[in-house]
């Protein structure tokens, strides 16, 4: 078997990409923490926007999962 977790853009619980809440889940903590620490970044260092940016592009959309 294979448990490897996968960071992944949420498709639930997110705001604007998704990237925030991915990454908390990755993590496995509160997405608001991942939201605090990127509005941080954004304010003070500017970086937080660009890295934002790249890891939308960047990290890979989760599956929705159908039951059908």
């Amino acid at each position: 078997m294979n448990n490897m977790k996968k960071l992944r853009r949420s498709i639930y619980g997110r705001w604007i990409g998704g990237v925030c809440a991915g990454v908390a889940d990755y993590f496995g903590i509160d997405p608001t923490v991942i939201r605090l620490i990127w509005a941080i970044l954004i304010i003070f260092g500017g970086t937080g926007l660009m890295a934002y940016i790249i890891c939308w592009i960047g990290i890979p959309k989760e599956m929705e999962l159908h039951n059908s």
